[in-house]
């Protein structure tokens, strides 16, 4: 159920990064859906191999260039998929900061009831 919040909260962060950017547009509510889709997945996948690759690059802009991966990785989904349109670079890289700001304030309700769960303490006298 928290992954399906989470995603809906990153459709909707979507949604408002494409109100508020005019180089950005979204067609719908399920487009912004599948593109949130597409963009936790290349978040998982290829992000980290490209931050991996280009390590000393990374090191000597004192982790700026990492600003340009999730630029390049956002202007990507919006050049793959229907529906999603990302209009450049530099739009890429203010929408893919916007959208990382909007989808962390958006979850992070979630992510406060998760912290005030607690430890879990395992007897091992018991097992």
């Amino acid at each position: 159920m928290r992954l399906i919040l989470i995603c809906f909260f990153n459709a909707l962060a979507l949604l408002a990064v494409a109100y508020l950017l005019p180089g950005i547009n979204v067609e719908g509510f399920i487009s912004a859906l599948i593109a949130a889709l597409l963009l936790g997945l290349i978040n998982t996948f290829l992000r980290p191999l490209l931050i991996l690759l280009t390590l000393p690059v990374t090191v000597l802009s004192f982790g700026l260039f990492i600003l340009v991966i999730n630029g390049l990785l956002f202007w990507f989904a919006g050049s793959v998929l229907k529906g999603f349109e990302v209009n450049g670079f530099w739009t890429g890289v203010t929408g893919a900061l916007l959208y990382s700001v909007f989808s962390f304030l958006l979850s992070l309700p979630l992510r406060q009831n998760v912290s005030q769960q607690g430890p879990v303490i395992i007897d091992h006298d018991k097992l």
